[in-house]
């Protein structure tokens, strides 16, 4: 039950014995729980790292319970912390590979440059992807922010995909959670996962990127028109900046069929996401476009979180977010 705050099953039978029995020790709580004295006491352990157990200051050398009004407040007040630190960690991140895409999106097909090699047309794009795909080993990175699949796109992809998966190769990619309103998509996910594939989603993506056996990169030189032409990168600098972008969003993303999480104030991620971007001033149509989602959904999210937060203009809105804790404070 308080395994999404960081305390295993063990530790919350011990937390639990000694809120029901306050004045057990050791010994007494070993002997309610039927376990032996050690994994109690590999429990306190737990629980004292977590705070939610104190030395007694009427018992000497005995610990006590920290009631759960204190206690797990604590700890969701904590993982909250660790949660924003880590998202401005993946916004760090983004950024970086927003100035590593700028950097290759003015190359030319004659431009000379090590570990870059440009290809122009989407003949010439699925052509190498193609090529890459017959090459790849161990493992296949995604981020595909194109959103809902379409009947041509999973035609496309199956016989690659199936190919790959059948050799062992390891396969991760994310989606927007928006994908998830897609009957075709889910399906096409449903398949995948039981032939070993891993999906996850998340509200927004940076931009679409394959990486093959983290040596290997191929990224849009357009993310408005993934089918103009792309770049292939095999630096080893950039691929470790990519491979660290996928795995920090990857962390946070959600898997496919879980259930969504709920951020503060019982926003989902796409509705907190959509706050900071109505906070940060983008369109509807840029909203629309950063959630996969339509221009008529994103205007719909916007109007319910405004009137949410009893707002008239989008200034007001980000100004009010940040008031009744959805946003952070900037410094």
């Amino acid at each position: 039950m308080l395994a999404m705050l960081g305390v295993d099953a063990a530790a919350e039978q011990v937390y639990r014995a000694m809120l029901a029995h306050p004045d057990a020790g050791v010994a007494e709580l070993a002997g309610h729980l039927a376990v032996p004295e050690d994994e109690v006491r590999a429990g306190l352990d737990r629980l004292s790292a977590l705070a939610l157990v104190t030395p007694s200051h009427e018992h000497v050398g005995r610990l006590r319970a920290v009631s759960p009004e204190v206690g797990l407040e604590l700890l969701m007040a904590r993982q909250q912390a660790e949660l924003a630190a880590h998202q401005e960690r993946i916004a760090a991140s983004r950024a970086a590979a927003a100035r590593l895409i700028a950097e290759f999106a003015d190359l030319r097909p004659t431009t000379e440059h090590p570990g870059v090699e440009h290809l122009v047309g989407i003949d010439r794009i699925r052509e190498r992807l193609g090529a890459l795909s017959r090459q790849v080993r161990d493992e296949v990175m995604t981020f595909a922010p194109d959103g809902a699949h379409t009947a041509e796109s999973i035609s496309a992809a199956r016989p690659l995909n199936e190919a790959l998966l059948a050799r062992g190769v390891r396969m991760r990619t994310v989606y927007l959670d928006s994908v998830r309103n897609s009957p075709r998509t889910a399906e096409y996910v449903g398949w995948l996962g039981e032939r070993g594939a891993q999906v996850r989603t998340a509200a927004t993506l940076p931009t679409r990127i394959i990486i093959q056996d983290r040596a290997i990169a191929v990224i849009p030189v357009n993310s408005d028109d993934s089918a103009a032409g792309a770049v292939v990168l095999s630096g080893q600098g950039t691929l470790a900046a990519l491979c660290a972008l996928f795995e920090s969003v990857w962390e946070l993303a959600r898997p496919f069929g879980a259930p969504d999480h709920r951020a503060c104030h019982e926003l989902t991620s796409q509705q907190a996401t959509a706050v900071r971007l109505l906070a940060d001033g983008l369109t509807d149509e840029a909203i629309a476009k950063r959630l996969g989602v339509s221009p008529r959904t994103a205007r719909r999210l916007a109007g319910d979180l405004m009137e949410r937060l009893g707002a008239r203009s989008r200034f007001e809105a980000g100004v009010r977010a940040v008031q009744q804790g959805w946003l952070p404070a900037q410094p």
